[in-house]
């Protein structure tokens, strides 16, 4: 079930009819108080979001999300006009797997949808591991990170690349590889992206967040010790 919270009518249609015509089942709502009702009585398996809304505002909702145990981990794609890269910092920051601007084309808006549902499925058979490099630790069985011992939460992209690069330790990851394996993506377009959620996950990190090196023009590697000097704009 995905559920939709949208105040546009025009534009809550045209989701629903999208997502209804590829098979979904959905749920639509115009403002955050009935949405949130509806989040504690069963949560959904993705949720889109406008963030300007009546009542309070979408970045809002979500941080309730975020906060609320049953709704923790539940994807979340931010749908928006509001579009300069300190709106998309902020939802990102705020927990978001993705941002789409308004306007935006059904076919790239259903991709987006598959795309972030598909990285929120465990994968078939997949086996419960315990991985670590340096400082950080994650339990792929119950999705825990842990940063220095603290417990760090993170969206589903943030986790997606963090397990890339412990199934990968030391090794460079280019950025295609990162497109492809977490966007479900070769295009180059994405790298924005890419750059502003390896920024937000080193920040979550804190410290360890040093641990992952930028290697210019091609990628990124984790490494056991946090490198001095790296900076997150890089």
């Amino acid at each position: 079930m995905i559920y939709i919270l949208e105040d546009d009518a025009q534009i809550r249609a045209m989701e629903e009819y999208a997502l209804k015509a590829a098979g979904f089942d959905v749920k639509s709502f115009e403002e955050g108080e009935s949405f949130l009702a509806e989040c504690r009585r069963q949560a959904p398996e993705l949720a889109i979001l406008d963030v300007m809304l009546p009542g309070i505002d979408g970045l809002e909702v979500l941080r309730r999300m975020r906060a609320a145990e049953a709704t923790r981990n539940v994807p979340a794609i931010m749908v928006t006009a509001k579009t300069s890269e300190l709106d998309v910092v902020a939802g990102l920051d705020g927990g978001a797997d993705d941002y789409v601007p308004k306007p935006f084309g059904i076919m790239e808006f259903l991709s987006r949808v598959r795309a972030v549902l598909r990285r929120a499925a465990p994968a078939p058979g997949e086996k419960s591991a315990v991985l670590r490099c340096g400082a950080i630790t994650m339990d792929d069985k119950s999705h825990e990170v842990q940063s220095g011992g603290a417990n760090v939460s993170l969206t589903y992209k943030e986790y997606a690349l963090l397990r890339l690069f412990l199934q990968h330790p030391d090794e460079v990851v280019t950025r295609e590889t990162l497109l492809y394996e977490v966007w479900g993506t070769d295009f180059f377009g994405e790298s924005r992206t890419l750059d502003m959620h390896i920024r937000t996950l080193r920040q979550k990190l804190g410290d360890a967040g040093r641990q992952i090196a930028t290697v210019r023009k091609v990628g990124y590697r984790l490494t056991e010790h946090a490198e001095e000097g790296r900076r997150d704009d890089d």
